[in-house]
């Protein structure tokens, strides 16, 4: 089994309208909120200074994965976003399961008192940390990354079952 990379990471919950951005610290104990990008001309450029400022090893996407593991439409249409990522990226890309991350995230901020308008603010942010802490949570039980490295060679995506 391997080691527990040390290092910090960011991961991002790219959505419709809004990004979500998460980082952790160097020893990955700690997962929290960056920021909620909007989904505009702008979010490469934004995502680029945010990479910056925090020099992560790498950057995970969340993929959207169905119940059964599987890569449908929504899946296809986020591996054209990790191949705008990884051509600009200075870091290696990983694209990780977020099955259900927003949902979790929704339940949490709602039991934290959280109201509808509230979480709508937050929520992006809040799944990029729950994908994130899912991601921390695998490697240190297996020594293994979580999800799988993104080269940007394009094509279409397996719907084979997604490694978690």
């Amino acid at each position: 089994m391997g080691e527990f990379r040390r290092g910090v990471r960011l991961a991002i919950d790219w959505g419709r309208a809004r990004v979500g951005v998460a980082a952790c610290d160097p020893d990955g104990l700690l997962a929290h909120p960056v920021e909620t990008v909007p989904n505009d001309a702008g979010v490469l450029d934004r995502l680029d200074r945010i990479v910056a400022e925090y020099e992560p090893f790498e950057v995970l996407l969340g993929m959207p994965v169905d119940l059964r593991g599987r890569l449908g439409p929504a899946a296809q249409a986020m591996g054209r976003v990790a191949d705008d990522l990884v051509g600009r990226l200075p870091v290696p890309l990983r694209v990780v399961d977020e099955r259900m991350s927003t949902a979790a995230a929704a339940r949490k901020l709602a039991a934290g008192g959280r109201t509808s308008r509230q979480r709508r603010n937050i929520i992006d942010q809040a799944a990029a940390v729950d994908i994130l802490e899912q991601a921390l949570e695998f490697e240190r039980l297996t020594g293994r990354p979580a999800g799988t490295t993104w080269t940007g060679e394009g094509g279409e995506l397996s719907h084979e079952p997604f490694p978690r």
